[in-house]
C-alpha cells in the first residue's frame, strides 16, 4: 500500500483538485450545487477554513483554501464534504465489488490532489487557473459566463475586469498535471 505523504504548513493557503469516480459523462456537481453548497457550509461551520478560489466543474473541482492558524487539517475538512454530499444522495452509483465490500459509495475518487502555496506569486496562478478552468475545458467561452465560480467575487472587488481571459490561455502555468 503506498505510503500517502502531505506537505502541511499550519494555517497556510493550499489549491486542491477533486475529482468524480465517473468523470464522464457526469454533470452530477453542478446539477446537485446546491447540496455542495450547503455541505461546505456545514463543514466550515465546524472546521473553519477560508476559501480564497473556488470553481465548481461538472466532475472535477479546484478550490484554495487557507485554514486557521496552527491547523493544518485539511485531509479531513475533505473527508467530511466528501461523505455529506455523499450521503445525502441516493445509492443510484454503480459500484466495484471492492467499493461494497468496504461499504464506500461510488461517487469519489479516494484521494484528492493537494499543494500547499508558496508565494504570491504562485497563490496568483492558482486563483487563476480556478478561474481559467471553464473556459480550459470547453464549457464556456470566457470566464464570466461560468455561474459556479468565485470569479465574480473577484470582480466585484476590483481583482479582475469583467471581461478577464475572453480567450482561453493555453499555458497556464498551475492546476492539474495532464
Amino acid at each position: 500500500m503506498p505510503d500517502y505523504r502531505r506537505y502541511r504548513v499550519p494555517g497556510g493557503t493550499y489549491f486542491f483538485t477533486v475529482n468524480l469516480l465517473e468523470r464522464y459523462p457526469n454533470d452530477l456537481l453542478v446539477r446537485r450545487i446546491d447540496l455542495l453548497r450547503a455541505v461546505v457550509r456545514e463543514v466550515r461551520a465546524k472546521r473553519p477554513f477560508h476559501i480564497d478560489a473556488w470553481v465548481i466543474l461538472p466532475d472535477h473541482l479546484h478550490g484554495m483554501w487557507t485554514l486557521p492558524p496552527g491547523d493544518d487539517d485539511f485531509t479531513n475538512r475533505w473527508r467530511l464534504i466528501k461523505q455529506g454530499f455523499s450521503k445525502a444522495l441516493p445509492p443510484t452509483e454503480r459500484r466495484s465489488q471492492v467499493r461494497i465490500a468496504r461499504g464506500e459509495r461510488g461517487i469519489w475518487q479516494r484521494r484528492f490532489w493537494e499543494h500547499a502555496i508558496r508565494d504570491e506569486a504562485d497563490y496568483a496562478a492558482h486563483v487563476d487557473y480556478c478561474h481559467i478552468n471553464p473556459v480550459k475545458h470547453g464549457y464556456v467561452q470566457c470566464v464570466a459566463e461560468w455561474p459556479y465560480s468565485t470569479f465574480h467575487r473577484y470582480v466585484e472587488r476590483g481583482v479582475y475586469p469583467l471581461n478577464w481571459a475572453g480567450e482561453a490561455e493555453s499555458n497556464m502555468d498551475a492546476g492539474e498535471r495532464a
